[in-house]
C-alpha cells in the first residue's frame, strides 16, 4: 500500500519506518521537498522510503498519517491540500500542545479538539484520532510493555475506524483497541496529555501506557 506520513519528527519516523519494514511504500512529507531529516530517513530505510513536500506525500498516499506537531498541524494539512486528502483516511496522532510552558498547556480543549478542527477543515476526509496517548517507543511495538494496554480510536466514519483498527492490530500489534465514538471524543484523549507529562516525570521507566481494568 502507498502511505503518506506528514512530519519528520520522532513519531513520523517511527511510524514510517515500521510501515516500510512491513513492505509498504511510504513517502515522508515536510514543508521543504528535501528536508534533511526526511532525506536521511529515506536513505537509511531504502528503496520503499520516499520523501517530498506535504502535498507530495498527501497525493502519494492511499492512507495518510498526520504526525506533525499539533500547533502546526492545520497549516501542514492546508499545504497538503484538501484535494489530496479528499476521500482518504487521515490517521491523526497529533496533540495541541504548547510545550513552551511547564507544565504543558493545550491550545484547544474542553469544548473543541484538534481532531475536530481537522475534521471541520476537511469535511471530505475521514479523520481518525489514535496513538496520541502513547509513548513513541511503544506506538508500533506495544509488546515492549509487559502487559496488554489500551489504545483508542475516535472518528465519525465507521468503516474508516474499522480500517484503522485493522492497522493497529495487524500491522502494529495492538490487541486492546477501544473505540470511544465520534470525533468529539478526541477532546478526552487530547486532554490526557498534561497527565501524561506528569506521569513521564514521575515514572522512571520510559515505556508506559494506560491499562483499563473493570469488574
Amino acid at each position: 500500500m502507498k502511505i503518506g506520513v506528514l512530519g519528520t519528527g520522532v513519531t513520523g519516523q517511527t511510524i514510517a519506518s515500521k510501515l516500510v519494514q512491513l513492505g509498504h511504500d511510504v513517502m515522508m512529507g515536510s514543508r521543504d521537498e528535501a528536508n534533511p531529516k526526511a532525506v536521511a530517513w529515506a536513505k537509511e530505510e531504502g528503496h520503499n522510503a520516499l520523501y517530498g513536500t506535504f502535498m507530495n506525500a498527501a497525493s502519494f498516499g492511499e492512507i495518510i498519517f498526520n504526525c506533525t506537531l499539533g500547533p502546526a498541524s492545520l497549516d501542514a494539512l492546508r499545504m497538503a491540500g484538501a484535494e489530496n486528502l479528499k476521500g482518504k483516511i487521515l490517521i491523526d496522532t497529533s496533540n495541541p500542545l504548547n510545550k513552551a510552558t511547564d507544565p504543558w498547556t493545550l491550545t484547544v480543549c474542553n469544548t473543541d479538539s484538534l481532531g475536530e478542527q481537522i475534521q471541520r477543515m476537511f469535511p471530505d476526509t475521514k479523520v481518525v484520532k489514535t496513538l496520541n496517548t502513547v509513548n513513541t517507543n511503544v506506538m508500533v511495538e506495544p509488546t515492549k510493555l509487559i502487559e496488554r494496554t489500551q489504545v483508542f480510536v475516535s472518528g465519525n466514519d465507521i468503516e474508516a475506524k474499522a480500517t484503522v483498527v485493522m492497522i493497529l492490530r495487524d500491522w502494529f500489534g495492538w490487541r486492546e483497541i477501544l473505540d470511544l465514538g465520534d470525533i468529539t471524543t478526541s477532546r478526552g484523549v487530547e486532554m490526557f496529555l498534561p497527565l501524561w507529562q506528569s506521569l513521564r516525570k514521575a515514572i522512571p521507566e520510559q515505556r508506559f501506557n494506560i491499562k483499563i481494568v473493570s469488574s
